[in-house]
């Protein structure tokens, strides 16, 4: 197992208690510029971790009462919320988001994306989730995939 921590001015930590290789200071980075465009404080404080199978699974019947892996869990703590036009954002406790590479790999392979790919796609999933998004009804799905597909359209520009 590795532990990445890059480091960060911004409060955002990136860990990988995985064996597999992934760009962590990448995903740190895209972190930091999704903070201003989803009006969050630039100081709100981000861990995002990078779990095996085994331990993605018991998260996920633990917080979620559902069997078996899965690619991607957000934690909100302070239950922040993007800041209206106009009004500064408040600093805070983001949360966490767990994702596990393995699991996502069998996915990135099926859709004949980079591992890298999908986990910043996963990354940007997880914030939405962690400010309040959700894809429950049809209507919610296509407001949140439509700002995802955005942001990383933004962000693969850059």
């Amino acid at each position: 197992m590795t532990s990445d921590h890059p480091p960060s001015t911004n409060g955002i930590v990136v860990t990988n208690e995985t064996s597999i290789e992934c760009r962590c200071d990448d995903l740190a980075e895209l972190a930091v510029f999704l903070m201003p465009r989803l009006r969050l404080h630039p100081q709100c404080e981000l861990g995002i971790t990078l779990v095996d199978v085994p331990r993605m699974t018991d998260l996920h019947i633990e917080w979620m009462d559902e069997p078996g892996a899965t690619d991607v869990l957000s934690f909100p703590m302070d239950e922040l919320r993007s800041a209206p036009e106009g009004v500064l954002p408040i600093a805070g406790t983001l949360g966490d988001i767990v994702l596990c590479p393995e699991f996502v790999k069998a996915q990135s392979d099926e859709k004949g994306h980079a591992l890298d790919e999908e986990l910043a796609f996963l990354v940007t999933h997880g914030m939405l989730h962690l400010i309040g998004y959700d894809h429950a009804t049809a209507e919610e799905y296509d407001a949140m995939f439509a700002l995802q597909d955005e942001l990383l359209d933004e962000w693969k520009r850059q």
